[in-house]
């Protein structure tokens, strides 16, 4: 019998690596690795905060500003090309008043006179639904473009000699467009309350906004989630002159 001594070792045992620790470690791997890319991203900063959509807003605000800006340029430069155009051109007295006519009609002439203003606004940040009526949705309680739409061609049918919305002077190329819960108007953005202003006829042009289909369908949602509907006849009121660019912007085909 012989002791432990002279006993052989006995062999030495080999841990290879089993599937689940390769498994653990390339998860540890990719750890790291997002870590770091997430770091370079953030550069220190926090991701989840909205800073992003608050420059975009601001940025938006500057641009509607300047944009303003850019406007009363322009018309003042109009106004002096306009009464050196009058001095110069030779024209005669007839022509001079067909030429006032259609500055008329194309909406870069002041117009003054009685007028309505109608205001649109979006419900209470706490509306609820009337009696009768279903809880309302997100959209319910909104201003949509339809809305205004809907106001403007109803004062245009109703004869009115003018149109503003806001603080702008409509034309025949003016869009009337809602992004959210702004209205952008010939390159300004506003937000609601919505004021559009009309010279003409008070008692024909309020016949005209009862009338209309649609306007009557915004004044369900009036009386079922309180939108903003207000109707106010003005004795006399001056509508200033569109002083922007009437140059079409169009879309071509890339060739």
């Amino acid at each position: 019998m012989s002791n432990s001594a002279d006993t052989p070792p006995g062999p030495v045992r080999r841990f290879a690596p089993r599937p689940v620790r390769l498994l653990t470690a390339a998860v540890f791997a990719l750890a790291g690795l997002i870590f770091v890319t997430s770091f370079n991203t953030a550069k220190g900063t926090n991701l989840r905060t909205d800073d992003s959509l608050l420059k975009l807003s601001d940025l938006i605000q500057q641009r509607s500003e300047k944009n303003a800006e850019l406007d009363r340029s322009t018309a003042a430069v109009r106004g002096d090309v306009d009464a050196l155009a009058r001095r110069d051109d030779g024209s005669t007295k007839a022509q001079d008043e067909r030429f006032q006519a259609l500055e008329k009609d194309a909406g870069t002439k002041k117009v003054r006179g009685r007028a309505v203003a109608v205001t649109l606004n979006d419900a209470p940040a706490n509306a609820q639904a009337a009696p009768g009526y279903p809880e309302p949705q997100a959209n319910d309680l909104v201003i949509h473009q339809q809305d205004l739409q809907a106001v403007v061609n109803a004062l245009w049918q109703g004869g009115a000699e003018g149109i503003q919305v806001m603080d702008q002077r409509l034309i025949s190329t003016s869009a009337v467009r809602c992004v959210g819960n702004t209205l952008i108007l010939q390159g300004r953005v506003y937000s609601p309350p919505y004021k559009i202003t009309a010279v003409g006829d008070p008692d024909r042009l309020k016949r005209s906004l009862t009338a209309s289909p649609a306007i009557q369908n915004y004044q369900l949602y009036v009386q079922a989630y309180g939108l903003g509907w207000k109707v106010d006849e003005r004795d006399a009121v001056t509508l200033p002159g569109y002083s922007g660019t009437v140059d079409l912007h169009y879309a071509e085909p890339v060739t």
